[in-house]
C-alpha cells in the first residue's frame, strides 16, 4: 500500500501516558532513520508526559477532553469523530497508538484502514489486553515480546507487522520483564513506521508481507 508523495509521511501519535514509544519515534525521525514528520501528538488526558515530550521537540500537542462526550450512548463514537476531524485537518497519513488507553471505534478504523498502528507488549495473538507480562509468566512461557500491528475493531487483533521476542528468565517479575520488552518496543515501532513510509507493507487477509524483507528461518531458542 504505497503512498505516492514527495513530502515526508505525515504522522499523528495518540498517547495517554509517559510516551516512551513516542520518544523512540521522535528520536528515530531526528536521527534520519524514519522518513516521517509528526504533525501532532494527541492525548485524551490533559497533563501527561507524552504531551510534554511533544512540546520539548517543538511538536504540536493537543488535548481532546473526553468529558463533554460522556454520558451519551454513542460517547466513544462521538469522541472519535471529533478526533477524526483533527486528524483530517492535519492531513494525517498514518496514526500511531502509543500507550493510548482508549479503545478506538469503527469511526477511526474505517477512516484509517491499514493506516493505524498499535504496539502491544506480547507476542500476539497470545495475551491481548492488559497485565500481559504477568500472564506470560504465570503460563510458564519461555518467550515473551512485543508486536506492532494494524488496528482493527477487535482489541489487539489486527494484522501483525513486526514482532520481537525476549526470553523469560526464571527470576523475572512482570516489572523486569516489561522493562526488557520495552527496549525492543523502542526498536520495532520506528522500524514499522519506516517500512510503511517506504511503501513496503502489503496486507492480505490477516497477513502482512514486507517487500524485500530480509527474513531468516533460524529458530529462536529460549534456553540451552
Amino acid at each position: 500500500m504505497p503512498i505516492n508523495r514527495t513530502t515526508p509521511l505525515r504522522v499523528a501519535v495518540l498517547a495517554s501516558g509517559r510516551g516512551s514509544n513516542l520518544q523512540a519515534i521522535i528520536d528515530a525521525i531526528e536521527a534520519g532513520q524514519v522518513e516521517a514528520e509528526i504533525v501532532c501528538v494527541i492525548s485524551n488526558k490533559k497533563d501527561v508526559a507524552a504531551l510534554e515530550r511533544a512540546r520539548k521537540h517543538g511538536l504540536k500537542d493537543l488535548f481532546i477532553d473526553p468529558k463533554p462526550f460522556a454520558g451519551r450512548p454513542d460517547s466513544r463514537e462521538t469522541y472519535d469523530r471529533a478526533l477524526l476531524d483533527v486528524l483530517q485537518q492535519h492531513e494525517v497519513d498514518l496514526v500511531l497508538l502509543a500507550g493510548y488507553m482508549k479503545i478506538v471505534t469503527a469511526v477511526l478504523v474505517t477512516a484509517y484502514v491499514n493506516r493505524m498502528m498499535n504496539i502491544h507488549p506480547s507476542l500476539l495473538p497470545s495475551f491481548p489486553g492488559l497485565d500481559v507480562q504477568k500472564k506470560a509468566i504465570d503460563w510458564g512461557c519461555k518467550l515473551a515480546g512485543c508486536t506492532v500491528h494494524f488496528v482493527t475493531e477487535g482489541v489487539d487483533e489486527g494484522p501483525i507487522i513486526i514482532q520481537a521476542a525476549v526470553p523469560i528468565l526464571d527470576e523475572d517479575t512482570p516489572e523486569t520483564l516489561a522493562e526488557r520488552i520495552l527496549i525492543q518496543e523502542h526498536k520495532i515501532y520506528p522500524r514499522a513506521v519506516q517500512l510503511f513510509a517506504e511503501g513496503r507493507l502489503k496486507v492480505e487477509g490477516r497477513r502482512v508481507f514486507i517487500d524485500a524483507g530480509k527474513l531468516t528461518d533460524e529458530a529462536i531458542i529460549s534456553a540451552v
